[in-house]
């Protein structure tokens, strides 16, 4: 029996569906309070029985901090993937998503280990890798340099990593995938959909750097491939195409109908607004939408190399075009719905 962790996160809930789909048995860890109708929406993108596909899952209540939980729901499991994490690139969660994301990947790494697992794919990004001077492309070969102003989640997949490479140590067979940005359908009010909600506001403006995107089918293929070859011990590098942040937005918003962006943000518009916005936070409460992290990171041009994952699975990538297209078209879909 296979064994997800993060199941109703984006690639969690695509990984659920391709597994179940395969007629795989599966056992998925979710909180208490989760809402697995969110998994049960994204079946019916792809499926036009997504309540029996939905069926085939058994869900199992634990934490990812509560170690005899996870213990009890990885009895008879044989293989993991731990989806599982805290996303955010408010400095505000930053010591709690440290904490949670690392110490929660230790704990299931124990009990990996204690339940005899045969093999382990912990879902990574590529914020935890290195990053190269003069706009060299980046691979999994990369060093971490620890002078560089990361983000707290960059340091908590970083460090996360490290504890699976310790796991690793001890026998755990395990691949790291490293996503770019993951592009796909699902809870529009986090991951990607973010970049379609807001999107949808038409905002003019657009930053000067750039980063690798990938579709989250891809993503999820790769996983299951490397899960079910004979590769262990390395990590991988998932990531379709590089493009400007600007040709990125670009097609989001002609993908939506909504004017391109023509009002380019550079880093001392980006380094003043970032401020505005959090003193608008502290004063009003809300959320704090444009961060540093997120700011400093919109300047800079980012690119990654795929050439290890496409020669070890021959996976021919969606393209980001085509990507960008299909998750409107649900956006579209779901948003109608919602207005009505």
């Amino acid at each position: 029996m296979i064994f997800v962790t993060g199941g109703t996160g984006l690639i969690g809930s695509h990984l659920l569906f391709d597994l179940v789909k395969k007629g795989e048995q599966v056992r998925a860890l979710k909180r208490k309070n989760s809402n697995v109708d969110e998994v049960r929406k994204i079946f019916s993108y792809y499926s036009e029985n997504p309540d029996e596909l939905f069926s085939k899952i058994e869900w199992a209540e634990g934490d990812l901090l509560d170690i005899f939980s996870l213990e009890e729901a990885m009895k008879n499991i044989s293989h993991v993937y731990h989806c599982g994490a805290i996303v955010s690139m408010n400095p505000k969660h930053g010591k709690k998503m440290i904490h949670t994301n690392v110490t929660g990947t230790a704990n299931i790494l124990n009990a990996a280990l204690e339940n005899k697992i045969q093999k382990f794919c912990y879902v990574s990004s590529v914020a935890a890798l290195g990053i190269e001077k003069n706009g060299k492309e980046i691979s999994e070969e990369t060093n971490w340099n620890g002078q560089t102003e990361f983000s707290a989640y960059a340091v908590s997949k970083f460090f996360s990593e490290n504890e699976v490479w310790r796991a690793s140590q001890e026998g755990l067979n395990m691949v790291i995938v490293n996503p770019a940005i993951v592009i796909g359908p699902g809870n529009w009010n986090r991951s990607s959909g973010i970049i379609f909600k807001a999107a949808q506001k038409a905002l003019p403006w657009y930053s000067s750097g750039g980063i690798a995107y990938v579709d989250v089918r891809d993503v999820t293929k790769a996983m299951i491939a490397l899960m079910e070859s004979e590769i262990k011990n390395e990590r991988f590098i998932i990531a379709s195409e590089n493009m400007s942040f600007r040709n990125f937005t670009g097609m989001v918003h002609e993908s939506l109908g909504k004017p391109l962006p023509n009002r380019k943000a550079g880093k001392l518009i980006l380094e003043f607004v970032w401020r505005m916005d959090k003193l608008r936070s502290m004063l009003t409460g809300s959320l704090h939408i444009l961060t540093k992290e997120i700011a400093r990171y919109a300047v800079i041009n980012l690119s990654y190399s795929n050439k290890k994952i496409k020669k070890v699975s021959g996976i021919n990538f969606i393209p980001v075009s085509q990507s960008v297209k299909e998750t409107a078209k649900h956006f579209l879909s779901d948003f109608s719905i919602n207005k009505k």
